[in-house]
């Protein structure tokens, strides 16, 4: 019996039912977080930022609205919604704790989940309190957003971890693992979030530069006298392309896993429906229900990508090809 077996073996009934719970808990927080994360995007396309003015976490300076426009109902149901996500991980957090055995990979997990949602509020903050909301073009409002959409996606990555370990069967012990091709994984992961980052680059571009017609934008992407927002917006289609090719050969490499065989399908499905709601958003000039769908296939093609990459590089020692996947 090795020392996962025997770790989970040695927890009482009570234990291994609260384990099992809060696995549920965990997987929920993952799915409230990303709406949180699509509410925040509909923020930014509708130039909501400055609802709440230059206060935070105040908003306009008090709890209680009178006679608030649109926009700050928006902005203030996303601190709202961000307030109730800190105490969801918060409690993911303690629960995790009690309920696994030390040296779990939850327990860390859950951790760095914690310390990306505090990173995660700071980032927002700082984007309010300087003013890089709504309208603002500058260059550092564009570095702040890539910060914060970066950090946005590790904070999933945290918490799709955190579940995956919870529901793991093997291999969720610190020194029970073993990583393996790390240096492809993070190279392939690395590429994916340079994908978000240039996404959230250009659907900022499709928001403070709307365009009349497909080949309106078309002569805005490469007109010298656009911004540099505008006529960056072909990186995302190229990158993503590149990015695409990765996890073609990790889905191959799935498949002959009859236990990641599931997952590797549905990551080629997900893979599949973002080029067809990106072609579809830049036919339909990015409105915002559209960058909203989007951005949820993103961050669901990106938990995914997380956890199917964990079953294959997070092995436990000594399991051979195709077995403890799961």
């Amino acid at each position: 019996m090795n020392a996962a077996s025997a770790a989970i073996s040695a927890m009482p009934a009570r234990s291994r039912s609260d384990s099992r719970a809060v696995n549920r808990f965990a997987w929920a927080v993952l799915a409230y977080n990303v709406a949180v994360v699509l509410w925040g995007a509909a923020v930014r396309a509708t130039g909501s930022g400055a609802g709440c003015g230059d206060r935070w976490p105040l908003c306009n300076g008090s709890v209680i609205q009178h006679y608030p426009t649109a926009a700050t109902l928006i902005e203030f149901a996303h601190r709202a919604s961000s307030g109730l996500a800190l105490l969801a991980v918060i409690g993911l957090l303690f629960w995790t704790f009690r309920a696994v055995p030390r040296r779990h990979l939850a327990r860390a997990a859950s951790v760095a989940a914690l310390v990306l949602t505090l990173n995660e509020a700071l980032l927002g903050a700082l984007l309010v309190l300087l003013g890089k909301v709504a309208h603002d073009q500058s260059a550092s409002r564009a570095v702040y957003l890539a910060l914060h959409l970066t950090n946005t996606l590790l904070l999933l990555a945290a918490l799709a971890l955190t579940a995956h370990f919870l529901s793991r069967e093997q291999g969720f012990m610190r020194g029970s693992v073993e990583l393996r091709a790390p240096g492809f994984a993070f190279t392939g992961l690395g590429a994916v979030l340079v994908v978000g980052v240039s996404g959230s680059l250009a659907a900022l571009g499709d928001t403070l530069f709307p365009a009349s017609s497909l080949r309106a934008a078309l002569a805005q992407d490469f007109a010298s006298s656009s911004s540099w927002l505008v006529r960056v917006r072909w990186v995302h289609p190229a990158v993503s392309l590149i990015a695409g090719a990765f996890l073609l050969w990790l889905v191959y490499y799935g498949l002959r896993s009859t236990a990641n065989r599931t997952l590797s399908i549905t990551l080629a499905g997900l893979l599949l429906l973002q080029y067809s709601l990106g072609v579809a958003d830049i036919a339909l000039l990015a409105p915002t229900w559209m960058q909203m769908l989007h951005l949820l296939g993103a961050d669901l093609l990106w938990i995914a990508l997380i956890v199917l990459v964990t079953r294959l590089c997070v092995r436990p020692i000594g399991c051979t090809e195709g077995i403890c996947s799961r």
